[in-house]
């Protein structure tokens, strides 16, 4: 039994290519953990198990490494571009591919698909649109209590929710110790992306993120057009805003209606087939 997967990776942000077409079954919350886990699997942030052709409308499915999926990935969608690109499914230099966040529409900068953009939708700051429990309203700058400590945030949907976070000091530790409490809160029924920003003058900021159902991580494309949503409807920064992760730089621009688009760069890492051992633990699962 021969189970190949293709690793990928966004400024670290690393994920598997998992297509069902080549693959003797599909994958489940079980099998994407175990692949995902990085001392008993493969290692990985998250799956992108596509293409699925006629399955819902959706082109591509998007796995975070606990299992759950997401509407969204900034980051899973470049590299799941660069994947069909790299084999062959699209020669264009653009390509709409269909999420469970709705269509995204890709541009190829580049002969090889190593750097794109991506236009990521519209930010939406609503309450009901994120989803944050209480009245319907716009989110922005609330002061929200985790882990009973105030801080001074704002929320937002990019096709999945993000609450965000201004401090003066940022680090893995802070955003860890914060999100640990914030993905889970009670205001946030489908849970949340939490960012943690410093904004560094007004074309440039950097962030820590902790995401939901990944814990923490290098770099994440949503939660840059979070971030630079964010600032900008605060004042703090121009249309177009770098914002420095862990991982690398990410270039976000924010159009006259409100959409958001991301340029980045992906890098293929390898195609693995995996040992027998290890196939059939996941054909057991």
């Amino acid at each position: 039994m021969n189970i190949t997967v293709e690793k990928y990776h966004g400024l670290g942000n690393d994920y598997l290519v998992y297509n069902p077409e080549r693959n003797p079954f599909p994958l489940n919350e079980e099998r994407v953990r175990l692949l995902c886990n990085r001392n008993f699997g493969v290692g990985a942030d998250g799956i992108l198990e596509g293409p699925l052709f006629g399955q819902g409308g959706e082109d591509v499915r998007i796995w975070n490494p606990d299992g759950s999926l997401a509407q969204q990935s900034g980051n899973g969608i470049r590299i799941y571009a660069k994947y069909l690109k790299d084999s062959g499914y699209i020669e264009k230099k653009h390509v709409t591919i269909q999420t469970a966040g709705g269509p995204v529409k890709v541009d190829f900068l580049t002969e090889t698909g190593g750097k794109l953009t991506v236009s990521m939708g519209k930010l939406s700051f609503w309450s009901d649109k994120i989803p944050v429990t209480g009245r319907r309203r716009e989110v922005i700058d609330e002061t929200m209590v985790f882990h009973e400590i105030p801080y001074k945030a704002s929320c937002v949907s990019i096709g999945n929710p993000h609450c965000v976070i201004f401090l003066k000091e940022i680090s893995k530790e802070i955003v860890c110790r914060i999100g640990r409490y914030s993905e889970m809160a009670e205001c946030f029924p489908q849970r949340i992306n939490t960012t943690i920003m410093n904004v560094i003058d007004r074309t440039h900021i950097e962030i820590e993120t902790y995401e939901r159902g990944a814990g923490y991580t290098l770099a994440s494309g949503t939660s840059c057009c979070a971030a630079a949503g964010v600032a900008h409807r605060l004042g703090l920064v121009d249309s177009k805003t770098y914002v420095q992760m862990p991982g690398g730089v990410m270039e976000i621009e924010i159009e006259e209606d409100g959409t958001v688009l991301m340029t980045g760069d992906v890098r293929y890492v390898a195609r693995m087939m995996l040992g027998e051992e290890l196939s059939q633990q996941l054909k057991a699962l």
